[in-house]
């Protein structure tokens, strides 16, 4: 299978440090590997509303928005998510968007979590402090996330930035931007897990 891309941009602006992080990681796939990029705020995702405690846990269909987002993730052999660190975690955006992965292993037709095992789920954030500990929370979120749904985790390419454009600044990212989606990454794994 030819290896599809998915950019998940998780900023509520255009042209964050986080994106264009992103897209200079982007810059060194090979031509023949796709890209989709698609902006959770441009694609706004509805509230998540957890059904499993009512009745059967079936959940209707996606359509409009969901089933977009759905539908590109599916297709993807890459997601990358491009998140800021907000609150030493994803965005709010961002975390709407995986709540809504748990009403996709719900849905009725759909087998998600089958058709993401195996899948490597990738993370671009950039923060504003010089300490990288700072963004082990959302690091944490994406390995667990990748492990429930037996994926690969390729890490996180974490930037330094906070002023527009400042991440273009910052030597080590721009040079691990240049390798980072070049590895081959393990199957994700629990912390807890021998």
């Amino acid at each position: 299978m030819t290896r599809q891309f998915l950019f998940v941009l998780g900023s509520s602006r255009t042209g964050g440090n986080t994106e264009l992080l992103a897209r200079k990681a982007a810059e060194q796939l090979p031509a023949d590997v796709g890209q989709r990029w698609l902006s959770l705020a441009e694609h706004p995702l509805p509230d998540f509303v957890d059904l499993r405690r009512d009745g059967d846990h079936v959940r209707p269909p996606a359509t409009g928005t969901p089933a977009t987002l759905l539908d590109a993730t599916l297709a993807a052999t890459d997601i990358v998510i491009a998140s800021p660190l907000y609150w030493y975690s994803v965005s709010g955006l961002t975390k709407r968007y995986l709540d809504h992965w748990s009403g996709w292993l719900r849905t009725p037709g759909v087998d998600f979590r089958a058709g993401l095992a195996g899948r490597t789920l990738w993370g671009v954030t950039a923060l504003a402090h010089e300490e990288p500990e700072v963004a082990d929370p959302l690091i944490g979120t994406l390995n667990h996330t990748a492990a429930y749904m037996k994926m690969r985790f390729g890490g996180v390419l974490l930037g330094n930035g906070s002023g527009r454009g400042d991440v273009l600044n910052d030597a080590g990212a721009l040079t691990r931007a240049k390798t980072f989606f070049a590895q081959e990454p393990p199957l994700a794994r629990f912390p807890y897990e021998a």
